[in-house]
């Protein structure tokens, strides 16, 4: 069995990691922190925990209810890093050196330049040494290398959801370096920490759009989407221009995002055809478990509580665009599911295991 502490536990990805780890076979939490909550059981923060886990006859429980909340992780093999960003690497490079194997919630590890990262995060990175060792946990794109490093960057939830709607067109250079991206977010995207704009009575019956001059999230999407069409010998004349517009929605979970991009003409003058660019979708994601192309619109609720993203391609003729639309459960597939499909990786075992839950219907 694989040990596994839980760095913040009382988050909201953190929480969402312990109810995703007590079904998974091969990993054990022995180590959870949290400063506001040191000292307490893990079922007086979290009750439904008394229930109890089910195990097979001789099999030690993933979770132990009992487990006491410390202020520092005790020693284990794996650690799932749940803090925020700054906080999250100083945690990191400590972990490393004991030889902790991380995955890494945050966006500390995520973008690969320095001064893109200071830029957007407004102070100095913490351990830049450590950005060559950290591979970006998108086990679509980089599964192989995944399986042989020590630090996963684990992908934020827009980008999740942006790079996986656009990355098929860009990898058969099928549209213009300039993309539109609608993001829709449920409220646990702000996390946990109580502000004006998450509370109930501001947040129900409205919709918002922030993040207008400029979301974190968008470098993250630049920089990915301009990696994968160089992968695939279609690399940019010019910079790849983003306009990403989040949107903060009233509900609990779920992204939904709808791409729009200018679609490049054939060798005939044509447009490609919605059916071709299904197929060439299905061909992209032909053997990935949890990406889905479907011949509907998708729904944030197709995807909550579960791993799986569904992605829906169109082209609109009048306007000669290709239009994508995207889900996921921003705190499964988009964050603490994820983690799991990237651990998995690091372990040897199936980027599935503990992760086959379905979408909660209705």
């Amino acid at each position: 069995m694989t040990t596994v502490s839980i760095v913040n536990v009382t988050s909201y990805t953190g929480s969402e990691l312990l109810r995703l780890l007590a079904q998974h076979p091969d990993f054990v939490v022995t180590s959870v922190t949290g400063r506001s909550t040191v000292g307490k059981r893990l079922e007086e923060v979290f009750p439904y925990l008394r229930a109890g886990i089910p195990t097979l006859e001789g099999q030690r429980p993933a979770i132990d209810p009992a487990l006491v909340i410390t202020e520092e992780p005790a020693q284990t093999d794996l650690a799932f890093v749940c803090l925020p960003h700054a906080a999250a690497a100083e945690a990191v490079i400590k972990l490393l050196q004991r030889g902790t194997k991380v995955v890494d919630l945050s966006a500390d590890f995520r973008l690969r330049d320095v001064a893109t990262y200071e830029e957007w995060y407004k102070h100095t990175h913490p351990a830049p040494a450590l950005l060559e060792d950290a591979v970006y946990g998108l086990c679509e794109t980089y599964r192989e290398r995944i399986r042989h490093t020590n630090l996963v960057a684990n992908p934020g939830c827009h980008t999740t959801t942006a790079i996986l709607a656009l990355s098929p067109a860009f990898a058969a250079n099928i549209i213009q370096p300039d993309v539109i991206i609608d993001s829709k977010t449920g409220i646990s995207g702000g996390g946990r920490n109580p502000s004006p704009t998450y509370h109930f009575p501001e947040a129900n019956e409205d919709v918002s759009a922030y993040g207008l001059s400029g979301h974190r999230h968008m470098p993250e999407i630049a920089q990915e989407l301009t990696a994968i069409a160089a992968a695939h010998s279609h690399p940019f004349d010019d910079a790849l221009r983003i306009t990403f517009v989040p949107h903060l929605m009233p509900m609990t979970r779920g992204i939904l995002a709808t791409c729009y991009a200018d679609l490049k003409a054939g060798e005939n003058g044509a447009l490609p055809a919605t059916a071709d660019i299904r197929a060439l979708y299905e061909h992209y994601y032909a053997n990935e478990p949890f990406v889905h192309v479907v011949d509907q619109p998708p729904h944030t609720k197709w995807t909550y509580g579960s791993n799986h993203c569904f992605i829906y391609p169109i082209v609109d003729q009048r306007a000669k665009r290709l239009i994508v639309v995207s889900c996921l459960d921003n705190l499964v597939k988009g964050a603490s599911g994820q983690a799991i499909q990237n651990a998995n990786l690091l372990y040897g075992l199936p980027e599935t295991t503990g992760l086959s839950s379905l979408g909660v219907h209705p």
